[in-house]
């Protein structure tokens, strides 16, 4: 069976209990595979990005008909950090549900309004209104240049700054070091695995240190970094609490030899 995510946010745990670890966001409207039905409360998921945990039922539309209609149909993502849904085209209106980056909503493009709103429809079938600007189609099929591509995703993980680090997080509330290299890339049509590894069966491949460029991941014990350029690169830290910027460059004040020394890997999307 498939399924939507209905809330704004949805845990994803390594047990069926609300107290195990977090291993995973799941933001609205986002498709998964229900795996295993456990009882009332409980399944077992696996994500688009094949990652796997147990999610409580109550945060999901379980629905197949639904959900193929909903991959079809939802083709627009949330760009801004965080978005009200209203019930009505005017900043007065109570909302309907507040929805965060990276969430997924059906635009209703059938009907016009003036150019500051777009009327969107919810998972769930209600419509609401929310700013433009603040919505754009999602990129199934990347057709950018590999340097247009590799600046996008770099800005990308940069619109995170400051957001506080959070385990298992990959939302502006709060998103670990996988959860914000993640978010950077699906934000831009690639999805690449959950966790700070590269494995088999997904788009980045180990390439060498050298020929590292920006938007590439930088791998480390555990870790893993956005890379910028110039020798920076861009992550969400345990130690600093946030979303931060840190260098490889050893004369640089925003040095960090605990990392730097302790590279295991670079990672690439572009391997020919």
């Amino acid at each position: 069976m498939n399924a939507i995510v209905t809330s704004m946010i949805a845990n994803l745990y390594a047990e069926p209990n609300g107290t195990s670890e977090l291993i995973d966001e799941l933001l609205y409207g986002m498709p998964v595979q229900i795996m295993e039905e456990l009882d009332d409360y409980w399944v077992r998921i696996q994500t688009t990005y094949q990652y796997e945990g147990y999610c409580r039922k109550v945060n999901l539309l379980l629905d197949n008909v639904k959900t193929s209609a909903w991959c079809l149909e939802a083709s627009y993502v949330i760009r801004q950090s965080f978005a009200d849904i209203l019930q009505h085209p005017r900043i007065q209106s109570s909302k309907l549900m507040t929805l965060v980056r990276g969430s997924i909503v059906r635009y209703l493009q059938e009907e016009e309004l003036d150019s500051e709103w777009a009327v969107i429809q919810l998972a769930t079938g209600e419509r609401g209104y929310l700013r433009k600007k603040w919505l754009s189609e999602k990129i199934a099929d990347n057709s950018l240049s590999e340097q247009d591509f590799r600046e996008n995703v770099v800005q990308t993980a940069l619109s995170y700054l400051t957001t506080p680090y959070r385990w298992g997080g990959k939302s502006p509330l709060g998103i670990d070091c996988s959860g914000l290299c993640s978010m950077a890339y699906m934000l831009n049509g690639v999805l690449i695995f959950r966790d700070a590894k590269i494995i088999e069966g997904f788009p980045i491949k180990e390439i060498a240190l050298d020929q590292m460029q920006k938007g590439d991941l930088l791998y480390f014990p555990g870790h893993v970094a956005l890379y910028l350029g110039d020798s920076l690169y861009v992550h969400s830290s345990l130690d600093g609490n946030e979303v931060t910027i840190n260098s490889l460059n050893e004369q640089h004040p925003l040095y960090r030899k605990d990392l730097a020394t302790t590279i295991t890997a670079v990672g690439s999307y572009f391997t020919d």
